[in-house]
């Protein structure tokens, strides 16, 4: 199914209602108004996010619809963070990943590039992916919001609330078995029962995300000014490697 030019929006959507998204239909009141002028008053909360149970989708539909996602997300200029982009980061990675790392939001070398974590933290996360025994090709990035905040500032609550639509539908066409949330804003942003719990008392403790089993932990970019605090991200990871089934190295046979 092509898209015409005249009416992207309306027609991506068509798109995923063929995928069987259901859910997008709560969305679709504000596709429709996507081209009137953006109100001043801060929007309302996103709808509560809804992981209907479904068959989990091929590889090819998962391709288009995250396909889907940035290129609703490339033209996206529903809160004030669209004035300063450089480019969208809509996320990255391997469409049937088990593994999700979700960060706050971008910083100047991603907003460069649009990709996500790919400047002095994004090394750094890579390195703590790699010593889980993944490849970073195999576990999809992501950010709670897609457009780089004014000197890499704290997103506003409003800018979370009206960009999180875009990551819990990530999520479910993803289904991730576990999610690593990197930093309190991310813990925020996907947890807001929990937003007034600090990280270091939320880190290293399971939590539930309709399903999916969440672990919280430190930011890389507080463990480049915080080197102490690498030790406590390796025993937050190394839960998650047990998750899954993976010995840490210099343990087991």
């Amino acid at each position: 199914m092509t898209p015409s030019a005249d009416d992207p929006v309306r027609n991506q959507l068509r798109i995923w209602k063929t995928l069987g998204f259901g859910f997008l239909e709560k969305y679709e009141v504000k596709a429709q108004s996507a081209s009137a002028p953006a109100e001043a008053s801060t929007p309302a909360p996103p709808p509560a996010a809804t992981f209907d149970a479904k068959p989990s989708l091929a590889l090819e539909d998962r391709v288009t619809a995250l396909q889907a996602i940035a290129t609703e997300v490339a033209g996206c200029e529903k809160c004030r963070l669209c004035h300063g982009r450089t480019n969208t980061v809509p996320g990255e990675g391997d469409p049937m990943a088990e593994l999700m790392f979700i960060g706050e939001g971008p910083g100047f070398n991603e907003d460069q590039q649009g990709r996500p974590f790919v400047g002095k933290a994004g090394d750094l996360l890579t390195k703590i992916i790699e010593a889980m025994q993944f490849k970073r090709s195999e576990v999809f990035i992501g950010n709670v919001v897609k457009c780089r905040p004014p000197q890499n500032r704290q997103p506003e609550p409003d800018e979370m609330e009206t960009c999180l639509p875009y990551l819990h539908r990530q999520i479910e066409i993803l289904q991730p078995k576990a999610i690593v949330l990197l930093g309190r804003t991310a813990l925020m942003g996907l947890m807001p029962d929990l937003r007034d719990k600090s990280m270091t008392a939320a880190r290293g403790r399971w939590l539930d995300f309709h399903g999916i089993s969440v672990m919280p932990t430190y930011h890389p970019a507080y463990l480049l000014r915080n080197a102490s605090a690498k030790r406590l991200v390796w025993e937050d990871m190394k839960q998650v490697m047990a998750f899954f089934g993976r010995t840490p190295p210099g343990k087991g046979g």
